[in-house]
């Protein structure tokens, strides 16, 4: 089977969505499958017309709704290829924002019609798009997402910025946009420091809205005395960088399932996190207690409460940790994602 995968990024650009298309590749080539992963971000119809003859797929997996979805709807695309089989991913932005604009709602809502499955990767996210998408319910597939690490790469988190191991880090990787709310996180961060100095923060993302950016790097120069700014990790070395990190962050305000909240339980992390469904049932746990702290999205003060809850009491880092080392233990592993994907793939295509 050929499988073009269209995603909004692609690796080397390193955001949630590249990784995502990376680990469905690589789990993918690995089962036998002919797989490409093609960025859309910056392509025409036209252009994706072009790689759709070179390529020849036999099926189309649109992973994000609104990005990719928006090119397979161009009627230079879709009157031409209609025949390929269409699989289509959701975003978190594509469930929990992009439904309320008339425009994006009507893309969303077109492309998962016309694809012959939705993929559904957390529990609670299938219900969630079988209550929005009324009428779609029968394509919701679930596809458990895993963790798959891309190396061991070393890589010193607190060497690069200059944090001493007495520092507390705050670490929250992710693409600077408006979403992730990364400049909102680094001004409550700034309230976090005025009261405990020793608190550091690492944000390490590339630049995704030029705009958004442009104001966070602002506000990175004038806190440079403890924050600072990574661009770029390299993948095969993000393992080691959670491991510089006190407490990873996820500040955003709309999430699916997030590789960054998997990766840092999986890690040994406790996390902190914005109280926002596509977070709270990963941060609460599953009967085991919960795995890090969530902070009420905007107010600046809850963030502080518990962020210092976190830097306080060794002990409950501890208990954290150990909740989410369990939980983790019970996740899908990367073949078993690989398997539903194939399996989901064939039922499209009509082999199964």
């Amino acid at each position: 089977m050929r499988v073009l995968i269209l995603t909004p990024t692609a690796l080397p650009s390193v955001t949630g969505n590249a990784i995502t298309a990376e680990r469905w590749r690589r789990l993918l080539v690995s089962k036998g499958l002919y797989v490409k992963v093609l960025p859309v971000g910056q392509i025409s119809a036209s252009s994706l017309r072009e790689e759709i003859d070179r390529f020849r797929p036999d099926l189309l997996h649109s992973h994000h709704a609104l990005h990719s979805g928006r090119l397979l709807l161009d009627p230079e695309v879709s009157g031409r290829y209609g025949s390929i089989p269409v699989v289509v991913s959701p975003a978190g932005t594509d469930i929990n924002g992009d439904l309320e604009d008339q425009e994006k709602r009507e893309i969303v809502f077109g492309i998962c019609h016309y694809s012959r499955a939705i993929i559904a990767q957390g529990r609670g996210i299938r219900e969630r798009m079988e209550r929005l998408l009324p009428g779609l319910g029968g394509k919701v597939v679930h596809v458990p997402k895993s963790v798959m690490w891309f190396g061991e790469s070393v890589f010193d988190l607190r060497s690069a910025c200059g944090w001493s191991r007495e520092d507390f880090v705050f670490f929250m990787p992710a693409g600077i946009r408006s979403v992730k709310g990364n400049l909102e996180c680094l001004r409550a961060l700034e309230a976090l420091h005025s009261v405990r100095p020793k608190t550091r923060a690492v944000f390490a993302g590339p630049v995704l809205d030029v705009d958004y950016a442009r104001r966070f790097e602002e506000e990175i120069k004038r806190l440079r005395a403890f924050a600072c700014w990574i661009q770029e990790i390299p993948p095969e070395a993000m393992r080691s960088a959670y491991g510089g990190a006190d407490v990873v962050l996820n500040a955003s305000r709309a999430e699916g399932l997030s590789n960054v909240l998997l990766e840092a339980i999986a890690s040994g992390r406790p996390v902190l996190a914005s109280d926002i469904p596509g977070n709270r049932w990963m941060i609460l746990g599953d009967n085991g207690g919960p795995c890090g702290c969530l902070f009420e999205p905007g107010n600046t003060g809850d963030f502080v409460r518990q962020a210092l809850r976190l830097i306080d009491d060794g002990q409950l880092r501890e208990r954290l940790v150990k909740a989410g080392l369990a939980m983790a233990g019970k996740w899908p592993d990367p073949r078993t994602e690989a398997d539903r994907l194939i399996e989901t793939y064939r039922k499209a295509v009509g082999l199964s």
